[in-house]
């Protein structure tokens, strides 16, 4: 039986998708992922397979501090190579899930208006928001900006543009910025 090679290390660069519950993370990311002929991982997704229930029943089982540690803990042990990451809005709170994301490749902060992310939440009230006892989507809306343009690479304003045109913003901005990663 033959033994699985580790990565080859010269395909280290992936594309990180940060922002907003609602901003079209997963979407553009799938599609990035497509185009590029990568794979494509959405760090809620891994978070509710490992606890083998959706995000909203895993954030409401604990504190908000609490998901964070654990979203963290999820977002450190990835070892990923030529994929598109989709993160959870709420990576931003953790110093060592942007540290290490940034190690895996470029952050781009899919920036998407307020009032399209309400809209978009209200369609779908069941994500899985970690949220404060209290708070709103504007305060966390307002809260989380500044620190998605503290770690963002990148910023592709969302305002009036569809899914396929921000992944090829965000590939064309990759393609352009990155030139130590091969062409695929």
């Amino acid at each position: 039986m033959s033994q699985l090679l580790p990565p080859p290390k010269s395909f280290e660069s992936n594309i990180v998708i940060i922002g907003m519950a609602g901003a079209g993370k997963t979407t553009v990311g799938k599609l990035c992922a497509r185009e590029l002929g990568w794979a494509f991982a959405d760090t809620d997704y891994l978070i509710e397979a490992a606890y083998g229930m959706d995000l909203q029943h895993v954030t409401e089982s604990m504190s908000k501090d609490e998901f964070l540690d654990i979203e963290a803990e999820h977002i450190c042990s990835l070892d990923l190579h030529r994929a598109v990451i989709a993160t959870g809005g709420s990576v931003v709170y953790r110093e060592r899930s942007m540290a290490h994301l940034k190690q895996l490749g470029n952050v781009f902060f899919l920036d998407v208006p307020l009032e399209v992310i309400l809209e978009r939440i209200a369609m779908n009230p069941d994500r899985g928001i970690a949220i404060a006892p209290g708070q709103t989507i504007g305060d966390l809306f307002r809260e989380r900006e500044a620190l998605y343009r503290k770690y963002a690479d990148f910023r592709i304003d969302a305002s009036g543009l569809n899914a396929q045109e921000c992944a090829w913003l965000i590939i064309d901005s990759w393609r352009r910025n990155c030139p130590e990663t091969p062409e695929i």
